[in-house]
């Protein structure tokens, strides 16, 4: 195993649109969603094991959940627990863990991972993460894995890509990205042939990293740069704070990858989900005879079809004539909304806090 791969969890998202069952306190990260045993975290974790040394994992997280991570991981380092004491999106997550990981290790490479994705086949992930790590010890290139789509969905970033010069047959330059396009585009790359789905997976070596956030997010880099002498040390969190405090609210795609041009997508088909919606949690779960996913040992449904329920495990729940719904209790709070609408979610989510309060949220 190659003691210079580091895989860095992100693990700090909310999950809004899993409401109610994804919560502030407990996002869906944290949460067995699949009823399978393990939490999508612990999942994460496991998968990564077999890619570097356990030594070699770092969770990158909201201070509020960094007890909850240790409690689910109880094999990763408490020093490898990084905890955010702001939400600033992927870029600071990213350069953090960059900086930290290059003040131990100049030579490292970087596997980045969200904390909430299903992958169904681990051998066919593994094999292509150290592909992706070959590449990246050799050529200094911005890695990340596309999936190939099997539907025009619109909750999906989307990369576009063309034939580049390499030995790897489904290693591509990316040409462009595009953020959760609507439907009759989304329809139009899928019938395209040249998009895949952005699995939000990266590798890199964490000197390339670092030298692209340079040069297009000079500011927020010299920030984290500031810290080579404390990473490690009792001043650490300190300094993360002031940092946090200034540094801009950027994701990583719009701060670097759509602006470098050394990024590379690697074609892959490892059965993958980000679960971030009940309507891909619907596509991951075995439907009934009428198109139904049910979740719960009490659920009698007539004349319902295409409808994803997910009920606690004694609740007595009967629907009569629902067709494509999520139907939904979780934290005493119930959810019916058509499938089709499930992107309202967060934006019902932030209704629900301003007229009812945090409480529910």
């Amino acid at each position: 195993m190659n003691k210079h791969v580091y895989c860095v969890i992100m693990a700090g998202g909310l999950g809004t649109r899993f409401w109610p069952m994804s919560r502030t306190m407990k996002p869906k990260q944290f949460i067995d969603v699949l009823g399978e045993g393990k939490t999508l975290i612990q999942q994460t974790f496991d998968r990564l094991k077999k890619i570097c040394p356990i030594e070699n994992i770092i969770v990158v997280t909201n201070n509020t959940y960094a007890e909850i991570v240790q409690e689910q991981l109880p094999e990763l380092l408490p020093d490898n627990i990084l905890r955010e004491p702001a939400r600033r999106n992927t870029a600071p997550c990213i350069a953090y863990a960059a900086h930290r990981i290059y003040s131990k290790d100049a030579d490292a490479i970087m596997v980045v991972n969200p904390s909430d994705h299903l992958i169904r086949n681990e051998e066919d992930f593994v094999n292509t993460i150290n592909t992706s790590v070959d590449v990246a010890e050799k050529e200094d290139r911005l890695m990340t894995l596309g999936i190939l789509p099997s539907r025009p969905d619109t909750g999906y970033g989307y990369i576009q890509f063309v034939d580049c010069d390499s030995e790897i047959n489904n290693l591509k330059k990316v040409k462009t990205f595009t953020e959760k396009p609507h439907l009759e585009l989304a329809e139009t790359f899928l019938k395209s042939g040249d998009f895949l789905w952005n699995s939000g997976i990266f590798i890199w070596s964490v000197k390339g990293i670092i030298r692209a956030m340079d040069q297009h997010m000079p500011e927020m880099n010299t920030l984290f740069a500031k810290g080579a002498n404390i990473y490690g040390t009792g001043d650490e969190s300190d300094f993360i704070y002031n940092t946090y405090m200034v540094c801009k609210n950027i994701s990583i795609d719009y701060g670097v990858m759509e602006k470098a041009d050394n990024v590379y997508v690697l074609v892959s088909d490892f059965g993958w989900s980000d679960l971030g919606t009940w309507g891909s949690l619907y596509e991951n779960r075995s439907h009934d005879k009428n198109g139904n996913a049910i979740v719960g040992k009490n659920v009698m449904l007539y004349d319902t079809k295409n409808c994803i329920v997910h009920m606690p495990k004694e609740k007595m729940v009967l629907l009569q004539g629902l067709d494509d719904y999520i139907v939904v209790e979780a934290n005493d709070i119930l959810l019916v909304v058509r499938k089709k609408d499930e992107q309202n979610i967060r934006k019902f989510v932030n209704d629900v806090m301003i007229e009812k309060g945090e409480q529910f949220i």
